[in-house]
Parts: structure tokens; sequence; C-alpha cells
């Protein structure tokens, strides 16, 4: 179907890409995974047509439609989404348009005008039946509850959706336009875990093949029946989902490792036999043959080192008291909407607790006000009164360093007694090294961002640990190493995040915001979700059997009345 060969990509930066080989069949859903700036979404460019490589060739029939859904969400909220929808079919609203004009100036045209009018719109008209314009609105009805909306939606303004909605809009522009291969960057970012679980259901449902870029190693795990890994410019191919691909990838370098080591030993053997007998008078012709067969082996190589990655723990800090956080008949307004009504919750010393909850149902805003960055309506949100030292990390890192100073200017401002040398093993561990450390903070990557405020995070001890979001633009490896730092950590920690296979390492307790109040599981994110489907199968039984209840009712209501009418004759 496509194929990508030997592809290489060089920028003036340096080179990105170089040796990619692999290839996209019908039913595969293949995840690109890699180190931030490995070349993943290079390779969705170059498959799109939107980037040539600097070598190699992309083998594909010349009418394969390839779509391609970006991190930016490309909607005018201005429109209604219906309007959104239609903006797919380019040349029939170029057609629409033109009959309307043509319609306007047949209002005002002179006989002879409006002759040469009538046969302008008829043609139109026919060009417009050939693109089977009439039958689009249908195509966008079908869509519009395969997307999850409802028939009113298609009315009302794309404004009024989140951001998770407007991802729905976008996707279903693409299907719309029936391609051959979607191409997927990072698609569950900043979506609420229902919407991710709605979109691996929806995507495993096409028989479309599908190629990923995602940090999301849940996402991947559940979706992909491929995983191609790009590591230093080269691309390999791993049969099944991420989870095998880790297995199949640790099992290759153990037996890369153990082939390896054996040739040295033996290669060793031999030149030691050579060394000692090369000026032997009775055996230097059996030394010398056994030297130019050690210059003839084919020599493996060493397993490459693991891609360097952010390697640090959090400091220990003194000892809080039992009681960290109190949250007390908390009740919460934002504009019109009520977030927490009434909401009580007690985070003791040692919880890990990972908040959830759909987009704008509060996390955030709850993060703020335990922080004492956003005061509440009404009730109390304050820190425990013994030695609590919160740090806390903010969603938006554009917003929270400082723009205008550098990656080392960060950290010396915030740590004014450490010397040269430690700021730098610090921005070092961090994987900012030699001259990204006078980078401005408005020009660092999104991932480069998050670990700076991660770095900055080390630099003064701290028992409550408040992170939002912190996975948002960190590649797989600076997930794990901030995961193990978690695992490791010895205070109190509450993680606000959108990453389940996150969640599931590092939370022992669930608090979920719904309805506006606090609904606590005390357990890991398994747990949760078992006791979630638990509830559901308790109201799938109470729905039943008050359906029941009510038929049974109504039978009761409508035999007494018959008996009744009996009667009454």
């Amino acid at each position: 179907m496509l194929r990508l060969e030997h592809i290489s990509k060089i920028y003036p930066s340096g080179e990105v890409l170089k040796d990619v080989s692999w290839e996209i069949k019908p039913g595969d859903r293949i995840g690109l995974v890699g180190v931030n700036g490995a070349g993943k979404s290079t390779q969705l460019k170059i498959i799109a047509g939107e980037v040539e490589p600097t070598a190699g060739e992309i083998i594909r029939p010349a009418s394969l439609r390839i779509a391609y859904l970006t991190q930016e969400f490309e909607v005018d909220p201005r429109r209604t989404v219906r309007e959104e929808f239609w903006t797919v079919f380019v040349e029939a609203n170029e057609i629409q348009n033109e009959q309307l004009r043509v319609q306007r100036a047949m209002e005002t045209a002179n006989p002879e005008e409006l002759d040469r009018l009538i046969r302008q719109l008829d043609r139109l008209q026919r060009q417009f039946e050939a693109l089977d314009g009439y039958g689009l609105d249908a195509r966008i009805e079908k869509i519009l509850p395969e997307m999850g909306f409802v028939a009113e939606d298609g009315d009302r303004l794309v404004s009024a959706f989140s951001g998770g909605w407007q991802m729905r809009m976008s996707l279903g522009k693409i299907l719309l336009q029936a391609p051959d291969i979607l191409l997927l960057d990072e698609p569950t970012n900043h979506l609420d875990l229902e919407t991710i679980e709605w979109l691996e259901t929806y995507l495993k449902g096409l028989n479309t093949p599908i190629v990923i870029v995602s940090h999301d190693r849940e996402f991947l795990d559940r979706l992909c029946t491929q995983i191609v890994e790009t590591e230093r410019g080269v691309s390999t191919t791993y049969l099944g989902n991420y989870s095998t691909y880790l297995e199949q990838k640790a099992l290759a370098r153990e037996m890369q490792q153990s082939t390896f080591d054996r040739q040295q030993k033996e290669l060793a053997k031999q030149q030691e036999f050579v060394d000692r007998f090369r000026a032997s008078a009775t055996r230097s012709t059996q030394a010398k043959s056994r030297e130019k067969l050690l210059e003839k082996v084919e020599r493996v190589e060493a397993p490459i080192a693991d891609v360097k990655t952010l390697k640090f723990h959090f400091p220990p800090a003194p000892r809080s008291g039992r009681e960290v956080v109190a949250i007390q008949d908390l009740t919460h307004t934002y504009d019109d909407k009520i977030l927490f009504l009434g909401a009580n919750l007690e985070i003791e010393r040692g919880d890990r607790i990972a908040f959830l909850g759909l987009n704008g149902s509060g996390k955030s805003t709850l993060l703020r006000m335990i922080v004492g960055m956003e005061s509440p309506t009404d009730g109390k949100v304050e820190l425990g009164k013994h030695n609590v030292l919160p740090a806390y990390f903010e969603q938006n890192q554009a917003e929270a360093l400082d723009l205008e100073k550098t990656a080392i200017e960060t950290i010396q401002y915030a740590a004014p007694d450490w010397k040269l040398e430690e700021v730098r093993n610090l921005l070092g561990r961090f994987l900012f090294s030699g001259d990204t450390v006078y980078k401005k903070v408005a020009a660092l990557s999104g991932g480069e961002k998050a670990r700076l405020a991660l770095a900055k995070m080390l630099l003064q001890p701290a028992n409550l640990l408040i992170l939002d979001e912190p996975t948002n633009h960190l590649d797989i490896p600076a997930k794990e190493m901030l995961e193990e730092a978690l695992q490791h950590y010895d205070g109190t920690a509450i993680v606000v995040s959108h990453d389940r296979y996150f969640i599931s390492q590092v939370a022992n307790k669930i608090v979920e915001i719904r309805d506006g109040e606090l609904r606590v599981y005390r357990g890991n994110y398994h747990y949760y979700l078992d006791k979630i489907e638990e509830e559901k199968q308790k109201e799938k039984q109470e729905r039943i059997a008050a359906e029941k209840a009510a038929k049974a009712a109504e039978k009761r209501a409508k035999q007494k009345s018959k008996k009744a009418g009996s009667k009454a004759r």
C-alpha cells in the first residue's frame, strides 16, 4: 500500500533520519515511537507530502488518499458544526458559492444576460450533481452521530464545544474524505479519559490503516498491531502492541549481548594463542593462520546503549504531619458553572492521589486552591498545620516560567547560593547540555520547558508535590523516569493527568470529580476501573429492575381498570 525505502532527512540543524524503512499494509495500526526529536512527526509529514526526504523514496500508488490529523485541530469557532463539516467538500463548496452568485446576478439581469446566466447555472448544477453534491448533507448527517454528536449539535457553534469535541470534528472531517491511510499526530493530547477511550473504540472499528505518533503508552497498547521505533535515525519494526514491543526489544538486546560476549570471549582466546605462539619456531605457522582467520571474522556489534534520558530523584524533605490537605464543605462556581458543591476530602501523609474527571470539571482549579492561588466560593481548602512544604508544577509552563530568562538563569535565580558547576550538573541531568543552557525559555520546546520546570522543583525540599499534567510534552523515557522518581518519593503527591499508564504507575488512591463531589476510590487505577464497572453494572441492574417494576405496575393498573369497567357494566 505504501512503503518508506531508506529515507533520510537532514535539516540545517542536523540529521534527523538516517535509514528509515517500513511499510503500511491494509489493516495495520502502526505506532511510531522514539524520544522527542527522533523524527516521528517528520515521518508523518514525509508520508503526507508536506516534507521532502533528503534521500530515499516513498513507494505508493498515485491514487492513494492520505489524511493527516495534526496536533492542532483546524476548526473555525465561528462556524456551526454542520458548516465546519461542509468545509471538507472544497470543490462542491466553490460550486455552491458560484451558484449563489449567479442567482443573485439573475435578479437584476437584462433578458440577454439572463439567458447566459441560466445556461451557467445549469452547467453549475450538473457539476454539483456529478460531485454528489445533493448527497453530501446526508453524509454529514450520518457521520455526526458516529462522532458522538446529536442532530441538534449540527446547528451549534464550534466555539460551544470543548477541545475534545473539536478533535472529534477534525477527525470526522478527515473521514468524510474517505482516506486510504489515516495519520494521527498525538491525537490524545489534552483529551479527557472518556474521550480518549471513545477514540480508541472508534479507531478500532475502522478498516482504514492508521499510523499514530503518541506518547500515550496505554493508547498504543490498546490500539496498535505494530510498533516502529526510530532510534538514532534508524527504524526497527516490531509486530504487536507497545507492551509486546518492549518485551521483544529487551529479548533482542539480551540475545545480542549474549552473542557479543561469546564472540568476544572466543576472539580473546584466539588472540591469546596468536600472541603466544607468533614467534614460536614450531607453531608460528599455526598462529599466523589463526591471525588471518581472525581478520576475516565478521564482528558482532555490541547492543546500542540506551538513548540518553533524564535521571533524577526528589530530594528528601522533613516529615509532615498526618493531615496534609483538608477540604471541607467546598463550594466553588466559575462563571455560571458549579464545579464543587459541598465537597469534602482529607489527604494524608503518604497518599499519592490522582484526580480524575471530565475536562472542565475543576481538576486544575482544585490544585490552584490547594496551593492558595485561587480562593473557594465557600468552604475551606487548606494545607495541614504541621510542617507541610508544597511544590507546584503548573500545567502551562509558558506562563509559569519567565520567558525572558535562559535555562541556566532560571535555575541560578531560584538557587542563588549554588555554584555554576552545580547548576550545570543539575541541568545536565535534565538533558540541557552545551549551549542549550543559554537558550531563552521562550525558545524552548514544550518538552524542554517541562524538563526545566521539573529541575526547578528539585531546588527546594518538598513533602507535598502538586503536579498538573506533568507528562504533557515528555517523551516516553522521560515519563518512565518521572514515574520511577515518584515511586521512590517518600512524601505526598497529588497528580492531575490524562495519561492512564502514568496514573497506574504512581497513584495509590483515585479521586474522581463527578457532579460537584469528590468520590474517593481507595486503591490504584485498576481498582478504580473495576469499581466503576461494578457501579455501571449495579446501575444497569437497578434500571432493569425499575423498568420491570414499572411494567408490572402498569399491567396491574390496566387489570384493575378492566375489572372496574366490568363491574360498572
